[in-house]
């Protein structure tokens, strides 16, 4: 049987995430400190452990089937490369940031300017965009002390929170892209390693719809069970029970979220009581 190859980043946060997606799909990885491939004892997969940067140039080589990589990545250096999830975690954008004291209007008042960063073509894609041309300067790591040292005038790098831009005194003022972790495929693969392909997907996306996805119980009056069901959004229809009290009954249904404290207000307000909301461990639809 022929065995899926999948390249993760070999350390970080992003590293940390893929491997809790894999074990929640019932994956087991026998990893080791320092390894740079492992097995799954149950599935037929093999771990690759690379250098977050290698990952689009192993995907277009054939060398992998499967990455777990910033979209961000496939962007500056995997175009062509098909994404066949995106999987709702390490969320960034690649934005463009100025010293705090730099007076910005709008991208024209970079035309000229040096820009540090570690993503050249998409900066280069980005100011083109919009007629405007600068020096680039391509470094890797530490984009953010560019300015402080002299380097470059502006930067574009990687923003989650922000911090690091505050304690560099730099402020963001565009942003170029929006990014997370995203299953990419090579575009090599073999029709038997798409089957194995297939059923991974399968198994992420109802971990990411369980976790996306909260299970609901309360109790209602028999003669608001209509007006709950028009608040309730269901994968199919409610789920009814009666009570051992006349006239009421348990209903049990799905619900988003991000939308879970609107939904609750509503469902008191409709005469819901003793709700009580559980996590899902998978969701199969």
């Amino acid at each position: 049987m022929s065995t899926l190859k999948i390249a993760i980043q070999k350390s970080g946060r992003l590293n940390e995430d893929s491997i809790q997606i894999l074990k929640d799909c019932g994956i087991s990885i026998n990893n080791g400190i320092d390894q740079l491939k492992a097995e799954a004892s149950n599935f037929p997969l093999e771990v690759l452990y690379l250098r977050n940067s290698d990952i689009p140039q192993y995907l277009i080589d054939g060398v992998v089937d499967l990455a777990i990589v910033g979209d961000n990545l496939l962007v500056e250096k995997g175009k062509g490369i098909e994404v066949v999830q995106k999987l709702g975690f390490s969320k960034c954008k690649v934005s463009v940031a100025v010293p705090k004291t730099f007076e910005y209007n709008s991208v024209k008042d970079l035309a000229g300017l040096r820009i540090a960063t570690s993503y050249p073509n998409t900066v280069n894609e980005y100011f083109n965009s919009f007629g405007v041309t600068v020096d680039i300067h391509q470094i890797s790591g530490s984009v953010e002390i560019a300015p402080n040292i002299g380097l470059a005038d502006a930067i574009v790098d990687i923003v989650s929170s922000g911090s690091t831009l505050f304690k560099n005194n730099l402020k963001e003022v565009e942003v170029i892209l929006k990014s997370e972790a995203v299953l990419a495929v090579s575009p090599k693969v073999s029709p038997e390693i798409q089957k194995h392909i297939d059923t991974l997907k399968f198994r992420i996306q109802a971990v990411l719809r369980a976790r996306n996805s909260k299970y609901i119980l309360m109790n209602i009056p028999n003669n608001k069970i209509e007006a709950v069901g028009k608040i309730l959004p269901v994968l199919r229809s409610l789920t009814v029970l009666p009570l051992a009290q006349e006239g009421w009954s348990s209903v049990h249904s799905v619900i988003d979220k991000d939308t879970f404290w609107d939904v609750i207000d509503q469902l008191k307000e409709a005469g819901a009581e003793g709700i009580l909301v559980c996590p899902i461990e998978k969701m199969v639809l």
